[in-house]
């Protein structure tokens, strides 16, 4: 007895912004399409890592069909656009948009504009990239920080830098001012370790007192 393959599903996707849309419209056409079942959020479309969105892909199987209403509601950016197409492919699904019909690849037409998909997000991948690079540099060359910002002001980092000697304490500093003593301890650990390090004897400078002559206890149990 054969056993009989699962029968292909029409899955749909329908997404609008967090805030002031519906829903309501795309559920209707989507329906009218047949797609069950329709995987909705609320969300984002820049956030590439939506929950509903993965949870289509998981479920995603081989002949299954994605349908959304614009190629607008799948994603924001052509990058991210190609990469979820392109995860539906790789599982042997298909990808159609209502309002776009040449994104369909069911299509001769539509596999087509998926390779031109591709070939654009290279392009804007790179785009972001030399984008990126340039405003680093631009920043690095006006002085500008990067990363981070620090907790402490520099006359903060001086004086506490100066209130750090020995005992080691980071009360001292952090009561004389506003500056916690996370933040210190955080700033200051490096250089206090640094610090212990240079000034600990070597192995070669330190003295071992000698044992007293005629006396039978060990200087290190006395």
């Amino acid at each position: 007895m054969t056993k009989k393959s699962p029968p292909f599903r029409h899955l749909g996707y329908a997404r609008v912004s967090p805030y002031g849309q519906t829903l309501d419209t795309q559920l209707e056409q989507l329906r009218k399409e047949g797609c069950d079942p329709i995987y909705r959020e609320k969300a984002s479309g820049a956030q590439p890592t939506r929950r509903e969105l993965l949870r289509m892909l998981k479920a995603l199987g081989p002949g299954d069909a994605v349908t959304v209403t614009r190629i607008d509601r799948l994603a924001r950016s052509t990058f991210d656009l190609f990469a979820i197409v392109k995860q539906i492919v790789d599982a042997g699904g298909q990808f159609r948009s209502l309002a776009e019909p040449w994104a369909d690849t069911s299509t001769s037409t539509g596999r087509l504009m998926i390779a031109v998909l591709r070939g654009l997000a290279d392009v804007e991948r790179d785009l972001i990239r030399t984008r990126t690079a340039e405003g680093r540099s631009r920043a690095k060359a006006r002085g500008q920080h990067m990363g981070r910002p620090p907790k402490l002001t520099p006359q903060q980092q001086k004086e506490a830098r100066r209130r750090r000697a020995p005992p080691y304490s980071a009360g001292a500093p952090a009561s004389s001012g506003s500056i916690g003593i996370s933040a210190l301890r955080s700033r200051s650990a490096t250089h206090t370790r640094y610090r212990r390090v240079a000034s600990a004897p070597s192995s070669e400078d330190t003295i071992r007192p000698s044992r007293p002559r005629g006396s039978g206890v060990s200087p290190r149990s006395a």
